[in-house]
């Protein structure tokens, strides 16, 4: 990928103009005469197209790239980008663009949950009103007016989140050199206070637990729905990870000590993809947890189950089960305002503290994989403590279901 510095450093050829490639078809032509100028190729309804979109310097590279993303925007709304003037200078950056670049800048350190969170936010509640402002033009009571618009709708933590977006998307801006200022940076002192965070509903008795698997079991329910339910209770993971798991991520189901890889994407990690294997939640599976996989695979073996496959899927193969099935399966079953899928977490450390001893606190909180508070310790001490997690969520079996 290009630089200023090595677009900077480009000489102009003896004879012919030559091109210096960056990324997405986005190149700098260097002709004879010295000119450099910054095209994008792209294929328009089968045939190739070439978009000219400024001379550097005028337009450096993050311009140029903000510019060749919006056209790739263009493309998928069905727009070809030929048709517009597309412009690289501050003056005519727009929020939705400024916005949208630095969502892609930061798309691969998020979970795809998190991602779509972020970019739903904006297009609902910043882009209709705001998004084709000049981002040099925008003061801060037009962004604290769309922020009271939330607020007013009783969203004030959905509110204060956007603010906080906001004020990124600016100051990642004025790191790259397309606006001088962050109008979003002081909006909080005008905001409401976001009230104190309420605890996921969750059963605290081992004999309602039990109650609430025992009545799942019987309700007419899609039976992938009731297998990932009980796969949740027995894992003590979060949601998203037994709905987006896959059977590739599930290592030694027919040796002694089977494992489940999630990956980072799927947990509450901001982590790069070289971190993937380093940041992997393990998780021990004890036998009545390969028992409910046996039950999502059918009558397939380990080795004929496609690796790429959900585990857990809905209605449609390729999609995972939906976000509140499992919620909606609680509520049936006579449990609403009691326990929530999440609330399994909660469950489980609160009866598992309370059965085992102090010492056994640490392989309890490893087993939910909650981050170690000491940042070097976290960094140094990888130790997984697997053998003691296996035998934390094989008691949390036998007292949940036998």
């Amino acid at each position: 990928m290009l630089t200023n510095a090595a677009a900077k450093a480009a000489e102009a050829p003896l004879a012919r103009a030559y091109k210096l490639h960056d990324q997405g078809g986005l190149h700098l032509l260097v002709r004879p005469t010295g000119s450099k100028s910054w095209q994008l190729k792209y294929r328009w309804r089968g045939r190739e197209k070439l978009l000219t979109i400024g001379q550097f310097p005028a337009v450096n590279v993050a311009q140029a790239r903000m510019a060749q993303a919006n056209a790739k925007a263009d493309l998928e709304r069905g727009v070809d980008p030929g048709a517009k003037l597309i412009r690289g200078n501050d003056t005519n950056d727009t929020l939705e663009q400024l916005a949208r670049a630095w969502h892609r800048h930061n798309q691969p350190t998020w979970s795809a949950a998190h991602a779509a969170d972020v970019l739903g936010s904006l297009e609902r509640d910043i882009f209709p009103e705001l998004g084709e402002r000049p981002i040099g033009a925008i003061q801060p009571p037009e962004l604290l007016n769309a922020m009271r618009s939330v607020e007013r709708r009783g969203n004030v933590v959905s509110a204060q989140r956007l603010r906080q977006r906001l004020s990124e998307i600016f100051a990642f801006g004025v790191a790259e050199g397309l606006c001088t200022g962050n109008p979003a940076a002081n909006l909080g002192a005008a905001m409401r206070e976001a009230p104190p965070a309420t605890p996921h509903p969750a059963l605290t008795q081992i004999e309602s637990c039990r109650q609430l698997l025992q009545a799942c079991e019987y309700l007419p329910a899609r039976p992938m729905t009731k297998l990932a339910s009980r796969y949740l209770a027995l894992t003590v993971v979060r949601l998203d990870s037994v709905r987006g798991m896959r059977w590739g991520e599930l290592e030694g189901l027919d040796g002694s000590q089977p494992v489940w890889h999630v990956p980072p994407a799927r947990l509450k990690l901001k982590r790069s993809k070289k971190d993937e294997e380093r940041f992997e939640h393990l998780v021990p599976l004890v036998p009545a947890a390969v028992d409910v996989l046996r039950q999502a695979a059918g009558v397939r073996a380990w080795n004929q189950v496609d690796s790429t496959a959900l585990v857990f899927p809905g209605r449609f193969e390729d999609q995972p089960i939906g976000e509140g099935a499992i919620g909606e399966l609680y509520k049936r079953a006579g449990f609403a305002g009691r326990h929530v899928p999440h609330g399994w977490r909660a469950s489980f450390s609160t009866i598992m503290n309370e059965t085992l001893s102090e010492g056994w606190r640490a392989s309890i909180d490893a087993t939910l994989g909650h981050a170690k508070g000491d940042k070097v310790e976290a960094a140094y001490n990888r130790s997984q403590l697997l053998e003691r997690r296996r035998m934390v969520l094989q008691g949390w079996a036998e007292l949940l279901v036998g």
